[in-house]
């Protein structure tokens, strides 16, 4: 079977930009990139005058369909990317991307539920995405979204999600912040143990067809770790990181 032709990359322009929290923007841009499934990424390309060239994956917020590519971009203390994104750009920059690109960490209504979905710091993001299509093209699926942060402002998306929350009966929704006192009594205030997932997991009473983390390394590893101990099967965890 041949080998399918490599991704090009292409030219995308920036819309807009909206800060999410302290340390996270989103970048809304215009790019010929096709369908992208939910839970999917692009490589976005840098390039300077002098021919420099830096390169970076960041999973797609938006969900499919949606009239531009939302990019949920956190500045790291070097991060040759990210500090361009919230230091330089501007509506109208160009720059390169290339994909969508991942099989493994997507959904569609086919796959159908219960889902869980659990994500560290900015791990949320692709979540988001299929948060969103789950919305848009099955609000029938039951869904619970576990998202762990170190403080209330900076949980990504934070405000539409509550505002998911309160209108859709079928969507569940726990905000673990571990340095912070929470400020909703289903909420949590400690790293996820064990017991803490046992305890969300009762009280969403479903058991999970299919489970989605991502984050950290460790958050990943400890998040997929409790989950297999409460029963969730290992085949139906995909698991997404960032970190190295």
């Amino acid at each position: 079977m041949p080998l399918a032709a490599p991704l090009r990359w292409q030219s995308a322009t920036i819309t807009h930009i909206a800060r999410d929290t302290p340390r996270v923007v989103s970048v809304f841009v215009d790019a010929a990139i096709g369908d992208w499934q939910a839970g999917q990424h692009v490589d976005v390309r840098l390039t300077a005058a002098d021919g420099y060239a830096a390169q970076r994956s960041y999973s797609i917020a938006a969900a499919p369909g949606a009239a531009r590519i939302e990019l949920a971009i956190e500045r790291l203390d070097d991060g040759e990317v990210s500090a361009f994104f919230h230091d330089v750009a501007e509506p109208g920059d160009t720059f390169e991307v290339r994909g969508p690109l991942g099989g493994h960490f997507v959904w569609n209504a086919m796959d159908g539920g219960p889902l869980l979905l659990a994500g560290g710091g900015s791990g949320s993001v692709p979540l988001m995405s299929i948060a969103r299509h789950r919305m848009a093209v099955a609000p029938d699926t039951p869904a619970l979204f576990v998202y762990s942060a170190r403080s209330y402002n900076e949980f990504i998306f934070r405000d539409e999600l509550l505002a998911i929350e309160a209108r859709d009966p079928l969507f569940a929704l726990v905000l673990v912040t571990t340095r912070e006192k929470r400020t909703r009594t289903k909420d949590r205030d400690a790293r996820l143990d064990r017991a803490a997932m046992r305890d969300i997991l009762a009280a969403w009473s479903r058991e999970p067809r299919h489970a989605y983390v991502c984050g950290s390394n460790a958050f990943v590893e400890a998040t997929a770790r409790q989950l297999t101990d409460e029963g969730v099967a290992a085949a139906h965890i995909r698991t997404e990181r960032y970190g190295g």
